[in-house]
């Protein structure tokens, strides 16, 4: 096990213990560029099975129930995150399929999802090996011909995020740890304001699973 890696569970619970939901960095009050990204799909809200990686605290959770989907799997690796967006959510958080774990090692179903999507783990993966089982996660649960939604700084990103080093991506070179087994549709990039009034530049890639 690394040092200074997202698989640092109490890293990420002492985060989440000790800092208020809209005092983090990555912090959202609307994940509106993803939630537009999840529509172009075009999968119909009350079919499409999405899982939201890294998402225990986000706000998409509740972005997507309001637009109507319902088959929605949120996994963290600090159960303390997932706490704060089950009680905001309150009874609608059952609802929600809910997943403690370290996304390397954690065991996801067999092609169980239609839409994958992570905003801000996949940056903090700085081992090679860690990306590779990530990818192979990212294989195994989405389905032939699903989406994945991809979100890291960009080249102009910061290098390190909450006390630990991360890698920056650009579009090209994000697409590129998955291969060509996904296609690239659209790639975005995002000047985020963090709750300090600093500019975190995010770069957002949509990809398709090949279907064979």
């Amino acid at each position: 096990m690394h040092e200074n890696q997202v698989n640092n569970t109490e890293h990420w619970e002492n985060v989440y213990r000790t800092k208020a939901v809209n005092q983090v960095s990555w912090f959202q009050e609307h994940a509106e560029r993803s939630l537009n990204i999840i529509r172009q799909t075009g999968l119909k809200p009350e079919e499409a099975r999405i899982i939201d990686v890294g998402g225990g605290a986000s706000v998409l959770v509740d972005d997507l129930l309001d637009a109507g989907y319902r088959h929605v799997t949120v996994l963290d690796i600090s159960v303390s995150a997932l706490a704060v967006s089950r009680a905001r959510l309150d009874k609608r958080a059952e609802q929600v399929n809910w997943l403690a774990g370290d996304i390397r090692n954690i065991e996801l179903p067999s092609a169980a999802y239609d839409i994958w999507h992570d905003r801000a783990v996949f940056h903090f993966l700085t081992h090679e090996q860690d990306r590779k089982r990530y990818v192979e996660q990212v294989s195994r649960a989405v389905r032939p011909g699903g989406y994945v939604i991809m979100a890291t700084f960009g080249p102009n990103g910061p290098l390190r995020c909450s006390d630990l080093d991360v890698r920056r991506y650009t579009a090209q070179t994000l697409h590129g740890e998955f291969g060509a087994g996904y296609e690239l549709i659209s790639h975005t990039t995002e000047l985020h304001a963090t709750p300090t009034s600093k500019t975190q530049e995010f770069v957002y890639c949509f990809c398709r699973r090949s279907s064979s």
